[in-house]
């Protein structure tokens, strides 16, 4: 993954914890519901489904992208590459979907 990443989840469909980098659970859980969150809206506003969003903030940003199976989403630097960060995510997906 890209030395930007802070933290990152994977995300069920309904919007469940599956993993994490991150030590402290309840903000794993807070995160993955926002992953989730922000994949809804992000549906909603392309009037279908969407395979991966980035949202910039002044201090860093939030990538999430999905599968059937999962959602995969990070936080990162402000400075990260967005289209390396999500190719990670992307790769991370497919290599769970060998796994399966």
């Amino acid at each position: 993954m890209s030395v930007d990443v802070r933290c990152a989840v994977l995300v069920d469909p309904a919007g469940g914890l599956v993993s994490t980098s991150e030590p402290d659970r309840d903000r794993s859980r807070r995160l993955a519901g926002l992953a989730h969150e922000l994949m809804t809206t992000a549906d909603a506003a392309s009037a279908g489904p969407t395979d991966a969003v980035e949202a910039q903030t002044a201090g860093g940003a939030v990538f999430v992208a999905r599968d059937a199976r999962f959602a995969f989403a990070c936080v990162a630097r402000r400075l990260a590459l967005p289209a390396l960060v999500l190719y990670d995510l992307r790769q991370v997906l497919a290599a769970l979907e060998g796994s399966a």
